[in-house]
């Protein structure tokens, strides 16, 4: 095995706000089955970036290996799929291919079909399948999982599990915990590297951040008193310069000669006072906002909505059902099923989109909906405008992103180069803005933070929306209590 120096990286990229990574160092050996995590728009998909030689960059990146990075681009997707990987790996020998596929329960028949026939998780599977075929190379995977269903991501976590030498960008903890045995998280102000599972990062993670929030406490009070103190002091040589003029026979010499000396005295005092306030201000800067967020959901008891025999048809074709459930105020309801299934089209349906069905649909009059939909890839312009569109409060759109993870600095930028993360993000607290009777939150987890993820279950415990969901990540569902609803 070989190892990754990374010296004094510092990176921005062209006419950015802020550097992305600035003087970070850490090394990483290229046997280690490594995650890489940290909160939306840190730069976990830049760094893969740099190592790649997509960018230039100062500092210093030495690696003795060649990196392969998942997920390809596509070309000409209605190629047979075998073509497809033999571009993508010149040297590909048949066999061991479909060896991979084999351990990823994919048929090798998919092989000699379309690529655009295949399902998005085939697709997926087909090229992790192709991307360890490729030897001597560090395979750098980029949240592979946002296509894959929960059969498909247990499935992955153990095909990984068998696997070395790869650096996984995942923010599904189930995954993490079945497959890494490093974490290297990007972090407000470093990247550190620490060994385990995502489960052993989690605990010390919550231990430093009880300490770092304890001591930020202190830190605090001690820039208060020094900027009390430094405020009794601007006011002690403020006074005994006014004496210079005071009424009646004074010595103006010998009193402007003792307050310029209390001056100089006070402004040398100020000097120290604002260098330990600078000192103790910059050791406050690298704990994560968790502030706990809000939620304003319309009460509502009883059955809201009710599904019986419910089939969906696109012309005469059953794509869905027949499905039954009901939803009552306060509880969590989750659609679960394979990709395909029709679970989004349940939700189009519920939401009142025009589609052909039978059975029965219930929904009680006057019933408020906040929806949240799968891809938030079309979102461009200000957040500002975006805010007024939707008809929701800027500063409380705002607040939420603060909490969430946003800088000051993501609020100048165009929707379109924020990070998938972020923009899903724009999408959850646009949602949490409104209030409504059901929440209709379509896979909302995609991309997002783990540290994100873990907020937005303690505001459904605390609040106890009544939700509808597609979603994936096993360890959200588990937190949040949903009822499950196989389709």
């Amino acid at each position: 095995m070989s190892l990754i120096n990374v010296k004094d990286l510092t990176f921005s990229y062209d006419g950015s706000f802020d550097n992305i990574f600035e003087n970070v160092s850490f090394c990483i050996d290229t046997g280690y089955k490594l995650g890489l995590i940290g909160r939306n728009g840190r730069g976990k998909t830049t760094f893969l970036s740099l190592l790649l030689g997509k960018y230039e960059y100062s500092g210093k990146i030495e690696a003795n290996v060649d990196f392969e990075y998942f997920p390809y681009e596509i070309g000409n997707d209605r190629e047979l799929t075998i073509d497809i990987a033999s571009e993508k790996n010149p040297g590909l020998e048949y066999w061991r291919l479909a060896k991979e596929l084999n351990l990823l329960g994919v048929p090798e028949d998919v092989l000699y079909r379309p690529f655009n026939t295949l399902s998005h998780g085939e697709r997926v599977k087909v090229m992790i399948a192709v991307l360890f075929t490729k030897e001597n190379s560090f395979l750098l995977i980029d949240e592979p999982t946002d296509h894959l269903d929960a059969d498909g991501r247990k499935l992955l976590a153990g095909y990984l599990n068998s696997k070395k030498g790869f650096i996984l960008v995942s923010h599904d903890r189930d995954l993490l915990d079945g497959c890494v045995d490093h974490i290297l998280s990007i972090n407000r102000t470093n990247i550190e590297l620490q060994r385990g599972n995502f489960s052993a990062w989690s605990e010390n993670f919550e231990r430093r951040q009880a300490f770092e929030l304890s001591e930020n406490e202190r830190l605090q009070k001690d820039i208060d008193r020094l900027q009390d103190s430094a405020k009794r002091t601007g006011a002690w040589s403020g006074r005994a310069e006014k004496a210079k003029f005071g009424s009646g026979p004074v010595d103006r010499g010998f009193i402007g000669h003792k307050a310029a000396k209390m001056m100089q005295r006070s402004k040398a005092i100020e000097r120290r006072r604002s260098a330990a306030v600078r000192e103790k201000q910059s050791l406050l800067k690298n704990t994560e906002r968790t502030d706990a967020l809000k939620l304003s959901p319309i009460p509502s008891g009883g059955t809201l909505l009710e599904l019986r025999d419910t089939e969906i048809f696109i012309g005469e074709k059953k794509i869905c059902g027949p499905v039954s459930f009901s939803l009552n105020g306060g509880e969590r309801l989750l659609l679960s099923g394979k990709n395909g299934s029709g679970k989004s089209s349940i939700l189009k349906l519920i939401l009142g989109t025009e589609l052909k069905y039978s059975g029965t649909l219930y929904s009680r009059s006057g019933l408020i909906f906040s929806y949240v939909p799968q891809d938030a890839s079309s979102l461009s312009g200000s957040i500002a405008d975006y805010a007024l569109s939707r008809g929701i409060d800027e500063s409380r759109l705002k607040t939420i992103l603060r909490k969430l993870g946003f800088e000051r600095v993501q609020f100048e930028k165009d929707m379109s180069v924020l990070s998938r993360g972020q923009q899903k993000k724009v999408l959850i607290a646009s949602s949490l803005c409104e209030s409504a009777h059901i929440y209709v939150w379509d896979e909302p987890m995609n991309y997002m933070d783990v540290i994100s993820r873990i907020q937005i279950e303690q505001l459904i415990r605390e609040y106890s929306p009544a939700m509808l969901l597609v979603e994936h990540d096993a360890a959200f569902c588990r937190s949040i209590n949903a009822k499950t609803v196989t389709i």
